[in-house]
C-alpha cells in the first residue's frame, strides 16, 4: 500500500522505510471487526493520534469497506416547521425559543411529492422527511404513511424522523414502506441533560428498539460544538458503536447556531476537530455510512475534502436541512467533480 520513493542519498546508501512493519502495526490496530465493544478511553486515544496516523487508519478502515471515491446523496425536507414542545437548546424550531421560524402545518401530500421528484432530478437517492414534533399522533402519522408510499414509488428510498415513537407505530411506518429511521442521540449521556431536559436519553434508545425491532434501518448520530469535551464526543461515539447493530447510516453535524437559541453563542469547534471525529466514526463503525451533515455552509472545499478522506460517504443535497441553511446542489456538483467524487 506504500511505498518509498525516496532517491538514494548521497552517500549511496538508500533511504529506506519499514513498510511492512508499519502495515503490520496499522493492520492490527485498524482490524476493527474483531472487536465488539469501544470504550471512551479507546476513542480518546483514536482523537489524540497524530492527524496523519488517525486519517490513514480511517481512511484504510474506509477501503476495507465501501469504494473512497463514492458518496451516498440524500435530500431533507421539512414537512412540518416550527412549534415543537421540545427544549432541545440547539433547534430553532422548539416553540419556546424567539427565532425567526414560524409554526407551520403539515405540508400538502402534492408538494411533498414535487419536492421528492425535484431531489431525484438533482441526483438524490434516498428522501428524508422531518416533522417538528415530539412524536406523532396517530392523525398526524397517518398522511406521512401516504407520503412515504408516493415517495417510494417514485424510486426513492424513504427516511423520516418524527420525534419518539409509540408502540405500534413503527410497524404502521414499515408497512407504508420506510427504508430508514431518523433519530440522534444527540451526545454523550453525561452531557445530555445540558443540551435537552424535555426527553431522556432512554426516550431516545427505546425509540431506536422499537425501530429496529421492525427491520428498519436506523439512522443516528450526534451533533458536535455544542460546548462538549472530547472526551464527550468520544461518549458520543462509544453509544453508538456499542449498540447491538451500530446505525447503517450515522450523520455527524456541526453545530449551526441560531439566534434566540440557548447555544446561541456557544465558543465554535475548530474544524480539524470536527475531521477527527468524523475519522473516529468511520474507524469505530467501519460499516455505516458516515454523514457529512449539518454545517457544511460553513465549511471550506478543504475542511470537506478532509472529512470524505477520513471517511464521510453521505451528505445531503438541497439548500435547508429543515430549517438550516445548506451549499445548494451545483455547489456540490461542482465539489465532486473537483474531488473525482461519484454519487451514489
Amino acid at each position: 500500500m506504500l511505498e518509498s520513493t525516496t532517491p538514494p542519498a548521497a552517500n549511496g546508501n538508500e533511504a529506506v522505510i519499514n513498510t511492512d512493519s508499519l502495515k503490520a502495526n496499522l493492520n492490527k490496530s485498524c482490524d476493527t471487526k474483531t472487536v465488539d465493544r469501544w470504550s471512551v478511553a479507546d476513542i480518546v486515544a483514536l482523537f489524540e493520534l497524530p492527524f496523519s496516523d488517525l486519517m490513514y487508519r480511517a481512511q484504510t478502515v474506509h477501503r476495507e469497506n465501501f469504494d473512497p471515491n463514492a458518496v451516498q446523496v440524500s435530500t431533507l425536507l421539512s414537512i412540518k416547521t416550527g412549534g415543537c414542545s421540545e427544549d432541545c437548546g440547539y433547534c430553532p424550531q422548539a416553540a419556546r425559543y424567539h427565532t425567526d421560524v414560524e409554526n407551520e402545518p403539515l405540508m400538502a401530500l402534492d408538494d411533498v411529492v414535487a419536492a421528492a421528484k425535484q431531489a431525484k432530478d438533482n441526483g438524490a437517492s434516498r428522501f428524508c422527511m422531518g416533522a417538528a414534533w415530539r412524536g406523532p399522533k396517530q392523525r398526524d402519522l397517518e398522511p406521512v404513511l401516504r407520503m412515504i408510499e408516493e415517495v417510494k414509488a417514485l424510486g426513492l428510498e424513504t427516511c423520516a424522523t418524527l420525534g419518539m415513537l409509540k408502540e405500534g407505530q413503527a410497524e404502521q411506518l414499515k408497512e407504508a414502506g420506510l427504508d430508514y429511521y431518523n433519530h440522534n442521540l444527540d451526545t454523550a449521556p453525561e452531557f445530555y441533560g445540558e443540551v435537552i431536559t424535555t426527553r431522556t436519553y432512554q426516550d431516545r434508545l427505546e425509540t431506536l428498539e422499537r425501530v429496529r425491532s421492525q427491520n428498519i434501518h436506523v439512522c443516528s448520530g450526534g451533533i458536535i460544538g455544542m460546548g462538549e469535551s472530547r472526551n464527550q464526543r468520544a461518549g458520543l461515539l462509544a453509544q453508538l458503536a456499542n449498540m447491538e447493530q451500530p446505525p447503517e447510516s450515522v450523520p455527524i453535524n456541526l453545530l449551526t447556531q441560531v439566534e434566540g437559541t440557548p447555544l446561541h453563542g456557544t465558543e465554535e469547534l475548530d474544524h480539524l476537530e470536527f475531521v477527527r471525529t468524523i475519522a473516529a466514526a468511520r474507524i469505530t463503525m467501519p460499516t455505516s455510512y458516515v454523514r457529512l451533515s449539518a454545517g457544511r455552509q460553513s465549511m471550506s472545499e478543504g475542511t470537506q475534502a478532509l472529512c470524505f478522506l477520513a471517511g464521510a460517504n453521505s451528505i445531503f443535497y438541497g439548500e435547508k436541512l429543515l430549517t438550516t441553511a445548506n451549499p445548494e446542489a451545483d455547489t456540490d456538483k461542482q465539489l465532486f467533480a473537483k474531488l473525482g467524487i461519484n454519487k451514489i
